[in-house]
């Protein structure tokens, strides 16, 4: 017996196949507040890391602690910026942006265990440039010339 198969509501075009679209369980709010949420918790792992990276072991001071709540504000400030702002860009531009940010939140952090400024920016230029390579890799397969997301 022939039975036919469900389709998603999404007509197929000649000589393709339609794509069923996932369905989004949480709501447009949920996922603000998911990404926010995110630079947060991404900011203060990140403030705690450059203090704990300035201080080598030592004692906690109130200016280790204003640097590691300074870092993570700057960190979360930034992120948010670039999250929002980097999708309406091509991909190349894209992902360098992502990889400037990478690259100088990890320069800054690696500067902080007092190696020096050719070490920092070295390390720093390293993991940018693997950086560089994932992420142009990753936007040029998932998404067309503008930057739109391929479905």
């Amino acid at each position: 017996m022939a039975h036919t198969a469900p389709t998603s509501g999404v007509p197929a075009t000649r000589n393709s196949f339609a794509r069923p679209r996932t369905p989004d369980v949480f709501s447009e709010r949920f996922h603000q507040n998911a990404q926010r949420s995110t630079a947060v918790v991404l900011g203060l792992v990140y403030g705690y890391w450059v203090a704990a990276n300035n201080r080598s072991g030592g004692p906690i001071t109130g200016w280790n602690l204003l640097l590691g709540f300074v870092s993570a504000f700057a960190f979360a400030a930034l992120y948010l910026g670039i999250h929002a702002l980097a999708p309406r860009m091509r991909r190349e531009v894209h992902a360098v942006l992502w990889t400037a940010f990478t690259g100088c939140a990890f320069g800054f952090l690696y500067s902080q265990t007092g190696a020096s400024v050719l070490r920092s920016t070295g390390m720093a230029l390293a993991v940018s440039a693997a950086t560089l390579a994932t992420l142009f890799y990753r936007y040029y397969t998932h998404e067309d010339a503008e930057g739109h997301r391929i479905r």
